[in-house]
């Protein structure tokens, strides 16, 4: 804490501390001209990139994509290395608004869809007949990709198939992002397939754990261990169990925000007659 007169102090509030950055930084929240822990994250997403065109590569062969599409605008540094990696167009599809915040954390899915599509404008030009890759940085509840690939679809496109620089997220944060309950993440028990059919993607493909380790630690190699309990379900501080993560579902979930908003609003109403 830092005193009034300016004084810092900090102390570490378990033995034998070791620092695991959390990846999804890298992946999501940081700006692409920081560094972290000595870590560009602009160069860290271009190795994303660069990993996942190679799997499209490989796992996509028989896939006809005709351009790649960044959903602006955290994927834009990824979706250019996978266009380079592929060898095919990288083009802005979208338009975004930037006085629209996050859309993931917003409570409540029906202000979710309309802040969607109020934060992105499509360009029908590059939709047109054409077989579109979308590159997200990762997906989390899934309506930023449902709507996003309907407007695609709206725009003109063919074939729209979706690329997540991130892998599956399946599991809450619990160390400082206020991440959707277990049960509203689109990933969690459910299969690639059973994804891309509840998003209406023509193809879903996802970044490999081990493959978006490999891009971020790339860049500073003395970063032995990530943290990446979103992606593998294994907390480090090893005190997280099924109790835990059963009463942070009740208090996380659209349900309990919502009613907690009411009473926030209920408790002003009470206050402002009382002056």
């Amino acid at each position: 804490y830092i005193t009034d007169e300016g004084e810092l102090f900090s102390a570490h509030c378990a033995k034998d501390a070791k620092h695991n950055p959390c990846i999804f930084e890298f992946v999501y929240f940081a700006r692409p001209d920081s560094t972290i822990d000595k870590v560009s994250v602009y160069e860290s997403r271009l190795a994303m990139g660069e990993k996942l065109g190679h799997k499209i590569k490989r796992e996509w062969a028989d896939i006809d994509i005709d351009v790649v599409i960044p959903i602006p605008e955290t994927s834009c540094d990824s979706a250019l290395e996978i266009a380079k990696v592929l060898e095919l167009p990288y083009r802005q599809g979208f338009v975004k608004n930037r006085y629209i915040g996050r859309t993931f954390i917003m409570p409540g899915q029906t202000l979710r869809r309309k802040s969607v599509r109020r934060k992105l404008n499509a360009i029908s030009s590059e939709f047109v007949g054409k077989n579109v890759l979308l590159v997200d940085d990762s997906i989390v509840r899934g309506t930023t990709s449902e709507q996003i690939i309907e407007m695609a679809r709206e725009a003109g496109a063919k074939n729209v198939y979706l690329a997540s620089a991130a892998p599956e997220v399946r599991y809450p944060n619990v160390y400082g992002i206020d991440m959707p309950s277990t049960d509203e993440l689109i990933a969690h028990g459910r299969s690639v397939d059973e994804i891309a059919t509840m998003i209406g993607a023509d193809a879903l493909i996802f970044q490999d754990l081990d493959d978006l380790i490999a891009a971020v630690s790339k860049c500073n190699p003395e970063i032995k261990k990530f943290e990446t309990s979103v992606f593998s379900g294994e907390y480090v501080t090893g005190d997280i169990d099924a109790d835990y993560l059963q009463r942070l579902n009740d208090v996380r979930n659209d349900g309990a925000k919502i009613v907690k908003e009411q009473e926030e609003i209920a408790n002003l109403e009470i206050h402002n007659e009382g002056e």
